[in-house]
């Protein structure tokens, strides 16, 4: 285009002009008006950028809107704003025009930010991270070492964290400070039920909270026996083809490691396996299991877990990694977890470099538990950030739990807590209906589906997670966006605005040819 050739508005800049230039009602500038217009339509013209320009568009559409003045009425004739528009496309380096951005983008952003505003203002409160809240933790930290004895070195180590770890009602109520009916009804739940924190997990328990939610999972309360209900057997009864093996899909087998875990969870999937003490399996019951995966050539990924897999030893890790990477067809291995959030000091150089040797042979990924950003400090961060350097994923398993995640609120500040601590969103599972010991800790499909589809378009994608449901295997729960079809066109809604939108879908025909690309060639060749 020649610098001579008439600037053509395109349809947004054609829109736009048409609606800033619309007298609605007897309206005039102020003098301070005129003269801000005057200084801004100066910068435009002056300056070789697009943001005085924008400016100076941004604030004519503010004053119409407010009060009805057109351009013309601040001084400004509708060429001198065609040249400045003709401007402002050849400066953007991708052509964007004053209609596109200012009468449509900057709008769109402003509404964006309105959507998010709430959650903005209260996740601070209502979802601290452990980052956020470190100077209370490091309080809670200093207490708790002072009433268990420890040392640094203590409070440092693996060894010292599971030696000191509250596993009776006395010792959880020295370091929490619990109403005396809670500590009695603690009592009874736990001639039942196994109670674990270690001293570092128990740290994260705000004192505030009444239902805390670090609190919520790691100390059972009376609902655990009090619920009534039937168990249903847990999974491994009818889907375990072999010892310790779990299988529900063709490709994807479990190995049941071991039982332990630093701490024991109050919503537990596998709480019938607990039992009353540490197990660690003997070689012969892996060896069965690893029996059954090489024996089915099809199983190609294999997750290892308990229990939790990181509480076994370096060398029964090393060694049943380095087993599984023998056997050819199995290409992918998971590790199940959650110590890096209980008990992160067992994250050390020795078990990293196991872990990165067996990716270095076959991908590992690390699969973990978090279901509060509060779980996340800077100390777990740390942990997260030197597993992800070392194997192929770190991805997320959270439960929707009452009291814990079930709000919009803290679902999107878990997300994006653990998205920044190097750990990828992966599932959001509504919690089992299988075991009625959880009962009061369920939350109905429908919230769930409310809160995941809240995300979308409020979050980066990679932080949202698939929603799920176990039952004989994971079944999706997200809503549907496709309302219906017509004409070839399918009608979508959009979650963030409930705006409904035409999608034009492929076209069968033109799907169902074969000679496209350049098999449209082949032809030619065999003549």
């Amino acid at each position: 285009m020649s610098s001579t050739t008439p600037y053509v508005l395109d349809s947004f800049t054609e829109n736009f002009f048409e609606d800033l230039f619309m007298a609605e009602k007897e309206t005039s500038a102020s003098e301070e008006q005129l003269a801000a217009v005057a200084e801004l339509k100066d910068a435009a013209l002056t300056q070789d950028r697009t943001g005085p320009i924008v400016e100076l568009f941004a604030n004519l559409a503010r004053i119409h809107g407010e009060q009805g003045t057109t351009p013309e009425q601040l001084g400004l004739t509708r060429d001198e704003l065609v040249t400045l528009a003709d401007k402002h496309a050849k400066l953007d380096e991708h052509g964007v025009t004053v209609g596109g951005r200012v009468g449509k983008a900057q709008p769109i952003v402003r509404e964006a930010k309105a959507r998010i505003a709430d959650y903005l203002e209260r996740h601070p409160d209502e979802a601290p991270s452990g980052i956020e809240a470190w100077e209370r933790i490091l309080e809670n930290q200093a207490r708790i070492k002072g009433v268990l004895g420890m040392t640094d070195e203590d409070w440092n180590s693996y060894s010292g964290q599971l030696r000191h770890a509250v596993e009776d009602v006395d010792a959880l109520a020295s370091v929490i400070d619990l109403p005396a009916k809670a500590v009695e009804e603690v009592r009874r739940v736990t001639q039942t039920y196994r109670m674990r924190l270690t001293p570092y997990y128990a740290s994260l328990i705000l004192p505030d909270r009444s239902n805390d939610p670090v609190l919520l999972q790691a100390v059972p309360t009376a609902e655990m026996v009090d619920n009534a209900g039937v168990e249903i057997p847990p999974v491994a009864a009818d889907h375990s083809p072999a010892r310790l093996i779990d299988q529900f899909y063709p490709r994807v087998v479990t190995i049941k490691a071991t039982n332990m875990c630093a701490m024991y969870c109050t919503h537990c999937l596998r709480i019938a396996h607990i039992g009353t003490k540490d197990r660690i399996y003997s070689k012969e019951a892996y060896g069965e299991a690893l029996d059954y995966i090489r024996a089915n050539p099809e199983i190609r990924d294999v997750l290892v877990t308990g229990g939790d897999a990181f509480v076994l030893p370096n060398s029964m890790l090393e060694w049943l990694l380095g087993e599984l990477d023998s056997i050819e067809h199995v290409r992918m291995k998971r590790l199940g977890t959650r110590i890096p959030v209980t008990t992160p000091q067992r994250v050390d150089e020795e078990l990293l470099d196991i872990l990165e040797a067996s990716n270095d042979r076959k991908p590992v990924r690390v699969v973990t538990q978090i279901n509060t950003a509060q779980e996340i400090t800077p100390v777990s961060k740390a942990a997260f950030k030197a597993i992800s350097g070392r194997v192929m994923a770190v991805m997320n398993q959270a439960v929707l739990l009452k009291g814990i995640n079930d709000t919009k609120i803290k679902m999107w500040k878990l997300c994006e807590t653990i998205q920044e601590a190097y750990v990828r969103p992966y599932y959001v599972f509504n919690c089992s209906y299988r075991n009625p010991q959880f009962t009061h800790l369920r939350v109905p499909v429908a919230k769930g589906q409310e809160i995941i589809e809240s995300m979308y378009g409020n979050i980066s994608g990679d932080a949202i997670p698939r929603y799920i449901a176990t039952a004989g295997g994971k079944i999706p729960l997200h809503k549907t966006n496709l309302l219906g079809r017509k004409d070839g066109n399918l009608r979508m809604q959009k979650p963030w605005s409930e705006e409904r939108v035409m999608y034009p879908d492929a076209d069968p025909r033109e799907y169902a040819r074969q000679d496209f690309g350049f098999a449209r060639y082949q032809a030619d060749t065999e003549e």
